[in-house]
């Protein structure tokens, strides 16, 4: 069974995640930040993964403490789910529309995280999301789960409907980069 379940705790917050790669069952999320579980709720639909989020943490600072460490403990889970990687397609790429906005994701599950992010937004924030969160996350999540990350919005003008695609073309990768496709380990070096 590809899954997992982590506690974070810290001065700033408290996160509990539990994910499973090969259930597609309703995902709980609740993180405080209505329009950051919105985008989650999308991204765990997308994938096709179970998961559930319970976060809490000082936003009577900001957002930033709580979307990062959520980023960060969900790369955590996510890394120890897919194990020894055995057999996985390794590699997902999606392109995602909504309405006018196209995002494009390409990945590679290689245990090198890296993030390019070529993005643009036009305003701060939406409904207490700060927009340069959304980078913030996709980093930690990076770099965490050991996943060299593309992500680029190839245009949009509704800075909603370019996070919505690019939180459902995030999912919709990691769905084909965890399928297995045999029983060889995805690498000419024997190791990942």
């Amino acid at each position: 069974m590809r899954k997992s379940s982590l506690e974070r705790n810290t001065k700033e917050t408290q996160i509990k995640i539990s994910i499973d790669l090969d259930s597609n069952e309703n995902s709980s999320i609740n993180t405080g930040i209505g329009f950051f579980d919105h985008m989650l709720t999308l991204f765990a639909f997308h994938s096709k993964f179970s998961l559930n989020i319970e976060a809490k943490g000082d936003l009577y600072v900001d957002d930033h403490h709580l979307i990062e460490d959520t980023g960060i403990l969900l790369g955590i889970a996510f890394k120890e789910a897919i194990g020894d990687k055995k057999g996985i397609n390794r590699y997902g790429s999606s392109r995602v529309v909504m309405d006018e906005a196209l995002a494009q994701v390409d990945l590679d599950l290689s245990n090198r995280g890296y993030l390019v992010f070529n993005v643009d937004f036009t305003r701060e924030e939406i409904n207490g999301f700060s927009l340069e969160m959304v980078k913030e996350f996709m980093y930690a999540f990076a770099i965490n789960s050991g996943t060299t990350l593309h992500i680029n919005l190839l245009y949009g003008d509704n800075n909603h409907h370019k996070v919505e695609a690019i939180f459902k073309s995030l999912g919709k990768a990691l769905n084909k980069s965890v399928e297995v496709v045999d029983d060889r380990l995805p690498s000419t070096k024997g190791v990942l």
